[in-house]
């Protein structure tokens, strides 16, 4: 199943620019596997004429005669010369293209492995005569580079940098033609924005059917998933792959992470920051303190999928390679209420910056945890500051399921934890209550289910 373009119109019409008009120079596309960065390209290839080339891992003699190959489909005869290097390909391209036609060159991490004199060769070309140019990778630590580091070639050419996203939650729904809003939030919580997975998961049923078929099964496309995006992106696999496994099965300190490992804290800084650059990891505080905080900075796996991942997947691996699929299934639904309810929580944060609620805007939410004025252990599953009022501060719980008058019970027991944590003394408090599935919720209580998250 193909979807259909989907909410990069943004990024389509800053490429536009870039590549057309008086001007026209070099962009840059980059970002994980699988977030539809060819899908990209493709829409703007049917816009404007291009040359579009994806590079490989094949001899760079065997690269430049393919990409002579596409070239001689808009330039007739430029695939009959053998080009022994690139320069003299790059060469007769900016004597011989039109002004106007761009090229893209997609993969470029891969042609750049066999042929690393490339970006010196492009900068020169650019610096002589800049056209429309653009080159696109799924190797982010390459990419950054290749374009985005100051000692590299390419560094301050571009005229656009752009590096994709998942996608929001909200753009789910009409993606896989989901008619409950609480379905989509339970697919969401397995593929998270990935477009891709969105893609391979709409040939499915269910979501319980595509999560066995795609993921548990040791031949599904996803089996192995995330082992691919770090070979993508970090020599040192193993203590990166490490690291995830451990924050997934529950271990979200530092110090703890260490332990497990047997190594310093101290060395985990660099690997750490890494998966933090890539958008893998996350690094939360209590609301009201900072990350310099370091007792109490906790780390999750930011991704949905890699949290999915590493809780059902990764300690389930040789019980799945001797076939005992149907078995791990059963515990993957048996446990899915609790893993659900933590993806729903964050869900819940997430939204508070995109929704009013109680009547105001909010800024991005936390969570809030420690010792309350009377000395006794607190939670709140949702903290945010007022858009105009830092004095005005937002509370909230996430529920899976909740009646009328569980509701209501939750709203007032927000409104006593509020009044004892020692970060909102003094503010003004409103309560909200999120919930998956709600029958009536009360009219008396601010209510956020899985329907306003598309509004």
């Amino acid at each position: 199943m193909n979807l259909p373009f989907l909410d990069r119109e943004a990024e389509l019409a800053r490429l536009r620019a870039a590549l057309s008009g008086k001007g026209a120079g070099f962009a840059c596309v980059y970002g994980r596997r699988r977030l539809g960065k060819s899908a990209l390209l493709r829409r703007l290839l049917s816009e404007m004429p291009a040359v579009y080339y994806v590079g490989d891992d094949r001899e760079a003699a065997l690269q430049r005669s393919s990409l002579a190959s596409e070239v001689a489909r808009h330039l007739p005869g430029f695939d009959q010369v053998d080009y022994r290097d690139w320069e003299r390909l790059l060469a007769r391209w900016w004597q011989d293209a039109p002004p106007k036609l761009a090229l893209i060159l997609d993969e470029f991490p891969a042609m750049v492995t066999a042929s690393p004199e490339l970006p010196s060769l492009l900068q020169k070309q650019l610096d002589h005569a800049p056209r429309p140019l653009v080159l696109c990778g799924s190797s982010q630590r390459m990419m950054h580079g290749l374009v985005l580091d100051a000692s590299a070639p390419l560094f301050g050419r571009a005229r656009e940098i752009l590096r994709l996203e998942p996608l929001t939650l909200p753009w789910l729904r009409p993606a896989l033609g989901l008619r409950r809003a609480a379905d989509a939030i339970e697919h969401y919580a397995v593929w998270g924005g990935v477009p891709r997975y969105w893609e391979l998961a709409a040939e499915h049923p269910s979501r319980a059917v595509a999560v066995a078929k795609l993921v548990l099964d040791p031949l599904g496309v996803l089996h192995r998933e995330p082992d691919r995006l770090l070979q993508d992106d970090i020599q040192d696999t193993a203590r990166s792959a490490s690291i995830l496994a451990l924050i997934g099965a529950g271990c979200h300190r530092l110090t703890e992470i260490a332990a497990r490992l047997g190594v310093p804290a101290t060395t985990l800084s660099r690997p750490v920051a890494r998966l933090l650059d890539l958008g893998l990891v996350e690094r939360t505080v209590p609301f009201g303190r900072t990350v310099r905080d370091t007792k109490r900075t906790l780390y999750r796996l930011r991704d949905p999928f890699l949290a999915f991942w590493y809780r059902f997947v990764e300690p389930n691996r040789s019980r799945l390679a001797v076939g005992q699929l149907d078995a791990v299934a059963a515990e993957v639904e048996r446990d899915w209420p609790v893993y659900l309810g933590m993806a729903w929580e964050q869900m819940a944060r997430d939204s508070v910056a995109q929704l009013e609620i109680a009547g105001d805007r909010w800024r991005p939410a936390l969570r809030w945890w420690g010792a309350s004025t009377e000395r006794t252990p607190i939670e709140i599953d949702v903290v945010a500051e007022s858009v105009g009022d830092r004095r005005k501060v937002l509370v909230g719980e996430a529920k899976l399921t909740a009646t009328a008058k569980e509701v209501r019970g939750i709203a007032e027991r927000l409104a006593r934890d509020a009044a004892r944590c020692p970060e909102l003394l003094g503010r003004r408090v409103s309560v909200a209550v999120w919930v998956l599935r709600v029958a009536r919720p009360p009219a008396d209580v601010e209510v956020i289910t899985a329907d306003r998250l598309w509004r």
